[in-house]
């Protein structure tokens, strides 16, 4: 898998949330937000590694992980976020929104459709959404 890939399962896997959200399916829209923000970090993540160069065990490791705040920081994003967060309430909510999703998703059926909802808007507004801000790194 390379970073074209990863960018190509985070929009498609966007896309697809928005079809399952829109046959009522929340726990499953909820948990392919959470997937494709995964995906997109990754995509901005395997910047990092260079061609010829044996990377960093730690870096490897850490690249498999699934907490954004890992993925960010080895994407080397940490300072736009914290900057995007700190001038912008609608954003720094979205992030929030964002954060409390976890790979374990998927194994929930009680999502709510408010919360599949605000994690669609968290995750592809275009002016708020996390995806659109990480496009603009990946």
């Amino acid at each position: 898998m390379n970073r074209a890939d990863l960018q190509a399962l985070a929009e498609t896997r966007a896309s697809d949330a928005q079809v399952l959200l829109d046959a009522g399916r929340w726990s499953s829209a909820y948990y392919l937000l959470g997937y494709a923000v995964e995906c997109a970090l990754k995509a901005c993540a395997a910047r990092q590694f260079r061609e010829h160069e044996v990377p960093d065990k730690t870096l490897i490791n850490d690249f498999y992980t699934h907490r954004f705040e890992l993925l960010v920081k080895i994407a080397g994003l940490k300072a736009e976020l914290d900057a995007r967060r700190n001038v912008d309430a609608a954003f720094r909510k979205s992030w929030k929104t964002v954060m409390e999703w976890t790979e374990t998703s998927r194994y929930e059926h009680g999502i709510l459709e408010e919360d599949a909802r605000a994690m669609m808007a968290a995750v592809a507004d275009e002016n708020r959404g996390v995806l659109p801000w990480i496009k603009k790194y990946w």
